[in-house]
């Protein structure tokens, strides 16, 4: 293992860390290192990596509590806290952050390769925070006022296959909404973002017709190829990513090829706005 470092690699999020063993315990004060990065760059990377479920449970619980099974997502049989992230099920091309339907949508998001298809299946991950800081004023100012509906049965993509046909029935049996602000206040760094993705349906106060305009416009910015980065995966390869500022997007252009990631999601808290009011279930179905 090469010495351990912490490499930025694009101008607005993402860092490689290298001379880690996510199968070993890792030191206080490496940890704390790997932490503040993960507060900074909002993408850590670690290649070369050999390890298992319960190595991947272990690093990313040390970030905060593992969320104990997915409200909708079928999840590994020995595990339920691993979800099994299937090419022949299931393809999330489109820009989201995990569960935010829910009022506590996911603190962070660790994904490791088991099986990648020959050519294609990139992960996209944006920065949310750097997309409001791009805003104009006058748009900020607009932004800083609304309320978005999350809810699950919202740009959730067909596969077309039978499959992944009752798979999507499955993540769709159930209707969960929740409201958030649309610019959300970071519990640990501070900074606002704009907190948005696939599953934030329309605005609070306004109907479908109208929100969807205003919410284009602003998912532009976080969108920006300047605030994106996308990795290309390799066998041993491990990403963790902050759900509360970053929206992510697995690119669907390997064909038939089989891909597989592992999924271990943090649970995270319920978001804050910035003027202090907090995120609110609108409909959560048991």
């Amino acid at each position: 293992m090469s010495t351990f470092g912490i490499r930025k690699i694009s101008g607005r999020v993402g860092a490689v860390v290298t001379g880690v063993d996510l199968g070993a315990e890792l030191p206080a004060e490496v940890f704390r290192q790997l932490h503040a990065a993960f507060l900074k760059y909002k993408v850590l990377v670690f290649r070369g990596q050999d390890i298992t479920d319960a190595d991947q449970l272990a690093f990313a619980g040390r970030f905060g509590p593992l969320t104990q099974r997915h409200p909708l997502m079928r999840t590994a049989e020995d595990n339920p806290q691993v979800i099994p992230v299937d090419g022949e099920e299931q393809r999330a091309n489109h820009w989201h952050s995990d569960i935010s339907f829910t009022a506590t949508p996911s603190l962070g998001t660790s994904l490791r390769s088991v099986v990648l298809p020959p050519y294609g299946g990139d992960t996209l991950v944006a920065n949310a925070e750097a997309g409001y800081r791009a805003l104009p004023a006058e748009l900020r100012d607009v932004a800083d006022r609304l309320w978005a509906v999350h809810t699950n049965h919202a740009e959730q993509p067909r596969l077309g296959t039978e499959r992944g046909d009752e798979v999507r029935r499955a993540f769709l049996a159930k209707r969960y909404e929740a409201a958030h602000p649309v610019v959300r206040v970071h519990p640990e760094s501070g900074e606002p973002c704009l907190f948005l993705g696939g599953f934030a349906q329309r605005l609070v106060g306004m109907t479908l017709r109208e929100s969807r305009p205003i919410i284009d416009v602003l998912q532009s910015y976080v969108r920006r190829p300047e605030h994106v980065i996308r990795w290309s995966w390799q066998l041993g390869d491990v990403l963790i990513f902050d759900n509360r500022c970053t929206q992510h997007y697995a690119v669907d252009d390997y064909d038939d090829h089989k891909r597989v990631l592992h999924r271990v999601s943090i649970t995270g808290d319920v978001p804050v706005g910035l003027d202090g009011k907090t995120s609110y279930v609108l409909q959560e179905e048991r």
